[in-house]
């Protein structure tokens, strides 16, 4: 018999993506799911689109809760969940046929406690048709060694617990969609529910106490849309400034593994902060002096954080051009910042 997977889905007004979603987690060639969508405070049509889903697929469950933010709706199934594994899926999202199956089986087979793929960005219908279609199928495929030669194609790369942080959560690989977790490893851990950006990527850093071997696929079964409405794309709030937050909780907690990451750390402060700032420019003149103590902050902390020479050599192209005008002449680069991204809509 087949080991359970869990997969839980945090849902917040999400009535015209969430079918499909599910659609896509059900259609998975690995059939032993159970589905828990939490419905977090909608208030659309979400109530009805679950209890619809919840006739279709006897697999899905449903868990309510009254607005309490993404950390809490994936703590509550966290604790509900009864399979032997767990994968996070976004209520917008979809997942690619055999994306859990061929998790799994790296998991299995590396004895690892996280396995995890990469994702395609997508925006329309016809966009995920095409991912879809040029899926190969591993099983059924009349080509002698065909089967043999995409299995070794998504073969991963494993890790230990430290080349996890260094290769791939300070790399960019910080999103806890897209993987599967053994949830014995997982046990308490939890997600921290006063964050609302960034919290998923402390949750990989606060695994990995508990973290012996982890596989990546490069292999893209996970299907990211690009929501114009989503969190990353909405208004600069104050709560934005989580993403900061986080990577300075990150930090404690890093240094303690190993005090010579501070580098590497720290770039990804001055990226976070200067994400944010990027936030702020594009309010109205108006708007930015609303905010203009947060900006302020935000200075301050970049003033903490881009002190050492040595740290610039981790930064994202261009960046280092940026917090140096940033330093020098904040208003000058919130206008020009401004003013560019005005021209690219």
């Amino acid at each position: 018999m087949k080991e359970l997977i869990s997969v839980i889905v945090p849902v917040h007004n999400g009535q015209d993506y969430l079918e499909k979603c599910i659609d896509s987690i059900a259609a998975q060639t690995y059939d032993s799911l159970e589905i828990i969508v939490v419905n977090d405070g909608s208030t659309d049509n979400t109530a009805q689109v679950c209890e619809n889903l919840q006739k279709k697929y006897a697999e899905l469950y449903i868990i309510t809760l009254p607005d309490l933010g993404v950390a809490a709706a994936r703590n509550r199934a966290l604790d509900q969940a009864k399979g032997e594994y767990v994968t996070f899926v976004d209520a917008d999202d979809r997942l690619c046929p055999d994306m859990l199956e061929q998790l799994y089986h790296n998991l299995k087979d590396t004895d690892s406690d996280v396995a995890g793929c990469r994702f395609t960005a997508w925006s329309t219908e016809d966009e995920w048709k095409r991912i879809v279609d040029r899926e190969p199928e591993a099983e059924g495929t009349e080509a002698a060694g065909i089967s043999d030669i995409i299995l070794n194609m998504r073969a991963g790369k494993q890790f230990d617990s430290y080349h996890y942080l260094t290769d791939n959560i300070l790399q960019d690989n910080c999103r806890c969609w897209s993987k599967l977790y053994r949830k014995s490893a997982i046990g308490n851990v939890r997600f921290r529910e006063e964050l609302t950006i960034g919290e998923d990527m402390l949750f990989l850093v606060d695994l990995l106490p508990h973290i012996r071997n982890a596989v990546e696929l490069e292999y893209a079964g996970y299907g990211y849309y690009q929501n114009p409405k989503g969190l990353m794309r909405r208004p600069f709030k104050p709560s934005y400034m989580d993403q900061i937050k986080c990577w300075e909780l990150a930090k404690e907690e890093i240094l303690r593994v190993d005090a010579s990451l501070e580098s590497r750390v720290n770039a990804r402060l001055m990226t976070a902060i200067m994400l944010t700032v990027g936030k702020i420019a594009l309010l109205s003149g108006k708007g930015r002096r609303e905010v203009k103590d947060y900006l302020m902050i935000c200075r301050e902390k970049l003033s903490l954080y881009s002190s050492r020479r040595e740290d610039y050599t981790y930064l994202p192209a261009g960046y280092g051009i940026k917090i140096r005008l940033f330093t020098k002449m904040p208003g000058l680069y919130m206008l020009l910042y401004h003013g560019l991204q005005m021209m690219k809509r």
